[in-house]
């Protein structure tokens, strides 16, 4: 017999919601992070609104953590999608 796809229930072919939620919920506190970090850079911009050059400056590192944050985000969720496959 061949081996079922990720997040279907072997028994019946439905979705398996648990598995479900036991990936969404790492992947979900890996997004926050990030997003916790690009908060602080992003809070200096209303911090200095007459400085043109400093908001310029946060804004391009909140970006640059966003950026870097997604790359990572992205990396976790294929090396997560491999080893589930090997996992089959």
């Amino acid at each position: 017999m061949s081996p079922s796809p990720p997040f279907l229930d072997r028994k019946t072919g439905t979705i398996d919601w648990k598995q479900v939620f036991r990936e969404a919920v790492p992947l979900a506190r890996l997004v926050g992070v990030f997003v916790a970090v690009a908060l602080v850079p992003f809070a200096f911009v209303f911090l200095f609104e007459d400085n043109a050059a400093l908001r310029a400056m946060f804004t391009v590192a909140t970006q640059f953590v966003l950026a870097v944050g997604s790359g990572i985000v992205l990396m976790y969720v294929v090396s997560r999608g491999i080893r589930l496959a090997d996992e089959q």
